[in-house]
């Protein structure tokens, strides 16, 4: 076709012509791929093995086509162009005639790409070429671990600070060489840590935290690197293992967007954007088989969605829309078994042969299979690379190298094995000739012909991009480029379509995941709903008179603070969309700004509703100025303020790294914001050193117009006159109220307003323009940073130790030392110490034999019941290795689960028997289960997590010195003397892998378990050699003596050789064979060959090969194969041998397991389980400085900012109004502090729930009581300096008493606060669920405190909600503490001041009253201008408002009820929903709170 000819790029012609220099080559034509013979596993014909639903789908999409292209009014405007092979796809050719009986899908798919590419729609054709890749981190190998000291003392190690500095940045990547050319497939091989994602990264440009060397050249055609990234971002993509969606987004809609983001403005067959749109989305699902999941969510972990295998192929298709010609994908298969983890990688080939793009794939276990659909490998060892070049052409470079390949070992496994010094094994004659440090492996590459033929290929292709065919590539890129970009795109840009189209779809999707996510919206709406009417209800019937003012500025307070602090919630929202915003920037979708904008946009009318449903309510509820100009304002006002502090919070969220980062920022501005709205300080009554921070208050501006919209205008009844005379004289009275003038029987709005706010009505609009500032310069702010703040910083993996217990090989301090003597020590090689021999009586051997037959397990399921294990039947005996395999969903994790009595739901029947006896209730303890989750406290060291096993799960009887001897034996069995005291960490900071899984055995090793070991899957997530590891130290404990069980993700073949018998399961649960393996699995295959299966050939792995056969669900006779099972001789001497071993135990009755109580559920008695748990957190404590940190500086910055803000309260009425307001402050960071310790409890609870509690190391009684107390501590200190800091500076020095019992009501809110954190968090699913208690319950006690509206003026039904809330009593035992006996005297603004009739002093005027009033005449013998101050002593007010100095102590014992009252209900609650699990309850307790599904 002509137009592929001129439209052919330099890259292209480079690549016809290097042609077999690159093997395996390929003609990449439009329409055919040829095979090249040396490479028999490449190049089958893309799609050909397609699945009967993905062709179904396919023809049905060639016929929309067909019949779009027919359309009269499809070409009608552009029929000019419109030629004869436009049409030929529908009607020429009978293979590309979805009516036509010769429709041939392939064609079809090939023919489909080559018309894109004439529309104009032509894929980028691009490989890429790295020379010299030197990459440098920052960072060493070691770490020291923080600790709350360590931070303290660090202005004393200025040393350690400023050294640091001048350390050199870390070396990762030595002198990489490579060339990646359209259309092909590298895989990347290697071991954890030998730089497999930092070369990812680096060939994709993805290089935060990362450095290039300066001799390093990596270019795309002819196009750097920094040029890449500038003008073609989007063109070179890097995807991380993980796979980043918006879970509530249907498959159709993420990949439909993808699409519109890519939309070229030419396209085929002038199609609507829309419907291109929704065209190709359908397209790609088709041939990644997606077509099915169209409207089911995404999903992730929480929500429910796609299968993991579909959401990786969500992944490809997303990248395979965004039309990307190189593409990167770290450790993509992990987690996936082995037939998911081949069909990811085939469609990664359909990609490549269909889409010529190159990918990059780093995986670990890869099956021959897999291994064979590659066309190029490189290999990595400690971050030198040892191999580039054809993957067929590997095995023999390193067999000619000097390295034996084991029989049946993949090729895969193989290449990554040479660079394990314990596993790699020399050819004979061959064992000091071989290559041994990563140096030397490099050496031998450097100067083999392989790496000149690599040189040599990659000189041709540097020739082919240099002077003016460099400018012409880069000028065909941008070319296409701009063929592809809107008109409106500026010509540099990477991206394709407009800011307001990006915006327009964004906003689309905004409003998708809203919809699909309907319940979290309408719940946020509901408890907006539930928060007005309680509010509006405690102001119900306010009267239109100055006794209800104080009720009016409370309850526009109150609305004006709701509706704009709600917004807080969005920091949380934006944190879990970052990831994938990133992503799609880095897919040069979008600019952040544009999704930023976009969810403005879509919080429109969210906003709107949730504001209607609140002001509504609140505003006639409450009795606010009903007429239509006032409530419209109120509206905006509240409407607009709302979206004011969104885009503040919003900024914040934008501008930090960390959620926890944003949510510190926030708590202190939400102090600022609420004590500087105008309100709890008055601004007469402000100091001048934080005043100022009301001109920065959005709130404050806000809060002046509703007040005013409140007052303006009005004239208010007067409700008590001074003095109580009657009938009243002249102007000889006066209203008791600010702003009132003698002789009126009404006081004005204005007047009162100014006198107490000093507002006024003509600010109203100045206002309002101020607020629109607020909201245009905060969202400008947020734009900027979104846009600027979206990339993830890379760290380098190090191992973390703590202060003083470094290994002297990683001291810095002994290197000088020990530098000669590592000089002689053979050249920096990463050499592991092998693994011991488990010493003679390490492990005991076991007697006992534990028996199951006929296992039955049956669950509830909507339909009726499924049965998930079918009369399943084995044995473990001591010193054997038993594998448990089976496909996907056959019930292996079931079994091992049923086996080690872990279920929790669901019928069990069948006998379970150790030596012919039931269990006991110590089997759980007197057995091992090692999970596949790695589940261990992240700040203690590996030694600790074993002792603490140790401790707890091996009996009183044996000494604290006999256990700590044997976790030194496990450490050595397990070869982790390296790093017994490294800190367990988090990956990237911590162990890795496999020192993680080694951990997690170990943890089980030191319990000593006396009957069985079980494994989950201990080779999951690992590569083949840390699998190989871990299953020779299996048969090393088995030799020793102990018995283990183990389910297995289909082992290589020399994997599946180390284990003795095998228990198959098919799906349902049913048994295919247990039996024996034999040597070579001979035993084992014997008995399918015998049975009707085909013979497994001497090259098969004969654990793929069962996996096979079994899936075919029948033998050579029809027959399935558990009916075989059944019917053979095997089944019955299995049954034979089960009831043999129980009849021998049954006559053996003196043999009884352990001596040492056995029958106990624990091993430990309660007492020891709490001293060992306490002391655990109190040490984990001690090592999070971040936490206890931010624990104390939340208390003295509050402290701080609340006793200076209320400074020297004065001793006038507003001086002892800032008292109450400045310990109702104090209150307000109570809900800071209760959100501080629950994500911590969470993480203590996991750790326990999923397996300290099923291993019964120890009592729930221990958790919970241990959390409680370890808390206290810190929750004193706290109190302490937080009392310090607001006391002294708001009332000053008071007599010893008072200081002491106000500091003791301190701490004691504090201890409260760790109370009520843990009744609130015991029974519920997370800290999200927690949250929404948290903050109802909290909102309620403040409300109803007595400060915000008193006892009196509640409406009767609230008032028991008073003598409910502990705040009530808290408060009102503090401030009549800090105020009683406090002399008053009024500020001329609070004195009123009226006129005695004529002839008469003050004082004779006012004599009849002498002895009634409370207040204080302060001129009695002037005869004008009388001066009355209404109140002489401070307890006076407080009688008022229930607050009596007498009730102290009182109020003070009730605080310590409520404590206890709490702590007994965090207790009851855990026994009840976590421990009994009271299903009904939770469920209950999850629809109000949970917004998100829980995947099982």
């Amino acid at each position: 076709m002509s137009g592929h000819v001129e439209n052919e790029s330099p890259g292209d012609r480079a690549q016809d012509q290097q042609g077999a220099a690159s093997a395996p080559s390929s003609d990449y034509g439009d329409s055919t791929d040829t095979v090249v013979e040396h490479d028999p596993y490449h190049r089958r014909r893309p799609l050909s093995a397609l699945e009967e639903g993905v062709s179904t789908e396919l023809h049905r999409i060639a016929t929309a086509l067909s019949r779009h292209q027919s359309r009269p009014g499809v070409f009608s405007r552009h029929q000019s162009h419109a030629t004869a092979a436009d049409e030929a796809p529908a009607t020429t050719e009978p293979a590309l005639n979805p009516e036509s009986a010769d429709f041939d899908v392939t064609k079809w798919v090939q023919n489909f790409v080559s018309h894109l590419n004439e529309q104009g729609h032509k894929f980028s054709r691009m490989g890429v070429s790295f020379r010299d890749l030197d990459v440098f981190g920052s960072g060493s190998a070691l770490q020291l671990q923080e600790t709350v000291d360590s931070v303290f003392l660090k202005p004393f190690r200025l040393g350690e600070a400023f050294g640091s500095r001048k350390k050199e940045h870390k070396q990762i990547l030595h002198g990489f060489n490579g060339l990646l050319n359209s259309g092909e497939l590298l895989a990347v091989l290697g071991r954890p840590g030998s730089g497999c994602s930092t070369f990812l990264k680096s060939i994709c440009g993805e290089l935060h935290g990362l450095k290039l060397g300066d001799q390093t050249v990596i270019h795309y055609n002819g196009a750097s690197q920094k040029q890449m990234k500038r003008e073609f971002k989007g063109e070179v993509i890097y995807n991380q293992e993980v796979d980043k969606h918006f879970p509530h987004l249907t498959v159709g809609q993420t990949l439909e967007f993808a699409a519109g983001m890519r939309t070229p403005s030419q396209r085929i067959h002038d199609m609507p954007r829309a419907e291109y749109c929704q065209y190709i989305a359908r397209v790609v699902m088709a041939v990644f088989n997606l077509s099915h999941t169209y409207d089911t969510k995404v999903g992730d972990d929480y929500v429910r969605g796609v299968s993991g295998g579909e959401r990786k192929r969500v992944s490809i298709a997303e990248m395979m829309v965004a039309g990307s010609p190189i593409c990167a994908w770290d450790n993509s298969t992990r987690g996936l078994d082995s037939t998911s983890a081949l069909k990811f990688v085939q469609a990664l080939r359909n990609s490549s042969d269909v889409g010529k793009h190159a990918h990059a794939v780093a995986m670990y276990q890869a099956s021959q299979a897999i291994y064979d659909v590659f066309d190029k490998t490189t290999v990595l060892y400690g971050g030198r690379q040892i191999y580039f070049g054809p993957a067929h052409a590997a095995k023999a470079f390193f067999e000619r190298q000097g390295w034996q390949c084991p029989a049946r070992q993949t090729t895969g496994d193989f290449l990554t094995s040479v660079t394990n010094p314990d596993e790699r094994t020399p050819r004979p004659g061959m064992e000091r000739k071989t290559p041994r440090t990563p140096e030397d492996f490099e050496r031998y590459w450097l100067e083999s012909p392989e790496f000149r033929t690599l040189q040599d290929d990659m000189a041709r292709y540097d020739d082919e991009f240099q002077g003016d065919r460099q400018v012409e590539s880069i000028a065909q890129l941008r070319e296409t480029k701009h063929h592809r970009q809107a008109k409106h795109v500026r010509p540099g840009s990477p991206y394709t379509i407009s800011i307001l189209m990006q915006i327009k779809l964004n906003t689309k999707r905004a409003y998708q995941r809203v919809w699909n996510d309907l319940a979290a919206t309408l719940s946020h709406v509901v408890s907006n709903l539930v928060l007005a009417l309680i509010i509006g209800s405690i102001f119900y019937g306010n009267p239109d008179a100055t006794v209800g003012f104080d009720g009016k500025g409370s309850v526009l307070f109150m609305a004006i603070l709701l509706n704009a602090l709600t917004a807080i919630s969005e920091i949380d929202s934006l944190y879990g969309q970052r990831p994938i915003v990133e992503k799609h920037h880095s897919y040069a979708f979008y600019h952040p700004a544009t999704e930023a904008a976009a969810g403005l946009v879509a919080d429109i009318p969210v906003k709107f509703a949730t504001a209607v449903v609140f002001n509504l309510i609140v505003y006639f509820l409450a009795g606010l100025r009903r007429t239509p100009d006032q409530f419209f304002l109120f509206f905006l006002v509240s409407y607009v303020s709302t979206f004011v502090m969104s885009a503040i919070f919003r900024t914040l969220a934008a501008i930090t790294k960390t959620v926890s980062q944003a949510m510190t920022l926030a708590g202190v501005l939400v102090l600022a914001l609420v004590m500087y709205t105008g309100y709890i300080i008055p601004v007469p009554q402000m100091h001048p050193w934080f005043s100022w921070i009301r001109y920065l208050n959005p709130i404050f501006y806000a809060f002046e117009m509703l007040v005013a919209n409140e007052f303006h205008g009005r004239e208010f009844t007067c409700s008590e006159i001074m003095p109580p005379y009657a009938p009243v004289v002249g102007d000889s009275w006066i209203c008791a109220s600010a702003g009132a003038v003698a002789g009126r029987w009404t006081v004005s709005g204005d007047a009162y307003m100014y006198a107490t706010y000093e507002y006024s009505y003509s600010h109203v609009w100045r206002n309002f323009g101020i607020l629109v500032g607020f909201l245009v310069g905060f969202m400008a702010i947020y734009f900027a940073a979104v846009e600027l703040n979206s990339s993830v910083t890379s760290t380098a993996e190090a191992l973390v130790f703590q202060r003083n217990h470094i290994p002297p090989h990683l001291d810095p301090k002994r290197a000088a030392r020990d530098e000669e003597k590592a000089a002689g020590g053979g050249g920096g090689a990463a050499v592991e110490e092998g693994r011991q021999e488990p010493k003679k009586g390490a492990i005991e051997a076991q007697k006992d034999m534990f028996t199951w037959k006929d296992v039955v397990y049956d669950i509830e399921v909507k339909d009726g019941t499924r049965r998930l294990l079918d009369h399943v039947s084995g044995w473990v005996k001591p010193g054997t290795l038993t594998a448990l395999m089976g496909a996907s969903g056959a019930g292996k994790t079931t079994l091992l689960d049923v086996l080690a009595q872990r279920t929790s739901v669901g019928v069990v029947t069948g006998d379970m028997l150790v030596s012919g006896r039931p269990f006991g209730a110590d089997f759980q303890r007197q057995t091992g289960y090692v999970q596949q989750q790695d589940l261990h406290l992240d700040t203690a060291t590996v030694r600790e997590s074993l002792r603490f096993s140790a401790m707890l799960r091996r009996p009183k009887t044996v000494s604290k010195k006999e256990k700590f001897e044997f976790v030194e034996e496990v450490i050595k069995m397990l070869g982790m003397e390296e790093y017994a005291n490294a800190v367990v960490g988090i990956p990237g900071e911590g162990l890795n892998v496999e020192q993680r899984k080694l951990l997690t055995i170990g943890v089980e090793l030191v319990a000593k378990p006396k009957l069985l070991l079980f494994l989950d899957e201990p080779t999951s997530g690992l590569d083949s050699q840390s699998a190989w590891a871990i299953c020779v130290f299996l048969r090393k404990l088995a030799d020793a003596g102990q018995a283990v069980l183990c389910t297995i993700h289909q082992p290589n073949a020399i994997l599946f050789q180390q284990f003795d018998r095998l228990l198959f399961l098919a799906k349902g649960g049913r048994t295919v064979y247990f039996g024996d393996i034999g040597q070579n699995s001979q035993h084992l295959l014997d008995y399918f060959e015998r049975n009707g299966a085909r013979h497994c050939g001497a090259d098969e792995n004969p654990a793929e090969f069962m996996l096979e056969i079994v899936a075919e669900g029948t033998n050579g006779d029809g027959e399935d194969w558990h009916s075989v099972w059944k019917g053979s001789q095997e089944f019955e001497a299995v049954v034979a041998e089960i009831d043999r071993i129980r009849d021998e135990a049954a006559g053996d009755t003196q043999e009884q397991s352990g001596g040492d109580g056995p029958r106990a559920e624990f091993a430990m008695p309660l007492y020891g389980q709490v001293l060992e748990v306490t002391q655990r957190i109190f040490q984990q404590y001690w090592r999070m400085p971040n936490y206890v940190i931010a624990k104390l500086f939340l208390g003295v910055l509050s402290g701080l900012f609340i006793g200076f803000t209320f400074w020297n309260a004065k001793g006038t009425q507003a001086g002892m109004r800032d008292v109450v307001f400045s310990v109702f402050m104090v209150t307000t960071i109570f809900t800071t502090l209760v959100q501080q310790i629950q994500p911590l409890f969470i993480t203590q609870r996991s750790l326990y729930e999923v397996r300290e509690r099923p291993s019964k190391a120890y009592s729930w009684k221990a958790f919970i009581i241990a959390n409680i107390v370890v808390e206290i501590p810190y929750q004193i200190l706290t109190g302490i300096l937080a009392f310090a800091c607001f006391y002294y500076p708001v009332v000053g020095v008071q007599d010893s008493a008072r200081q002491g019992l106000v500091l003791l009501f301190i701490i004691q809110l504090f201890i409260y606060a760790s109370a009520f954190a843990h009744m609130t968090i015991a029974a519920m699913p997370d800290a999200q669920a927690a949250a929404a208690v948290v903050v109802l319950l909290t909102m309620m006690s403040t409300i109803f405190s007595g400060v915000l509206q008193t006892k009196t003026a509640l409406p009767g039904f609230w008032v028991f909600m008073y003598f409910v809330s502990p705040f009530t009593y808290w408060i009102s035992g503090i401030v009549s503490t800090m105020l009683h006996g406090r002399a008053v005297e009024c500020s001329d603004l609070e004195t009123l001041v009226f006129n005695p009739p004529p002839g008469m002093t003050c004082g004779r005027f006012l004599g009849p009253l002498e002895g009634k009033l409370p207040g204080l005449l302060q001129n009695p013998m002037d005869t004008e201008a009388c001066r009355y101050c209404a109140v002489r002593v401070a307890d006076q007010y407080l009688d008022t408002v229930d607050i009596f100095w007498s009730e102290r102590w009182r109020n003070f014992g009730i605080m310590w009820a409520y404590i206890v009252f709490n702590i007994a209900a965090a207790i009851g609650l855990y026994y009840l929903f976590r421990v009994r699990r009271k299903s009904l309850g939770l469920t209950w307790l999850k629809g109000l709170f949970q917004k998100k599904d829980k995947k099982n």
